[in-house]
């Protein structure tokens, strides 16, 4: 076990985005299309604790989907 271990970390994926009035999103059902801002070539953006980390693709096979990392960010000093 290293020091690393058992620490927590928010990560998230992003797709794309896209505005949606709340009244539309109430009136959707199951299985509703949600159109995004993206292509299906263009990166996801990976961003850990809220800050954006590096830019990758999503890789589906079968059932199971994964991440491959295409480029990493470099942390802009202020």
């Amino acid at each position: 076990m290293t020091v690393l271990d058992g620490i927590m970390v928010d990560l998230s994926i992003v797709l794309g985005s896209a505005e949606v009035p709340i009244r539309q999103v109430l009136q959707m059902s199951r299985g509703a299309m949600i159109a995004l801002d993206c292509g299906q070539d263009d990166p996801s953006l990976i961003y850990v604790n809220g800050e954006l980390v590096a830019k990758g693709r999503v890789m589906v096979d079968g059932e199971v989907m994964s991440l491959e990392i295409s480029e990493l960010i470099k942390k802009q000093r202020h």
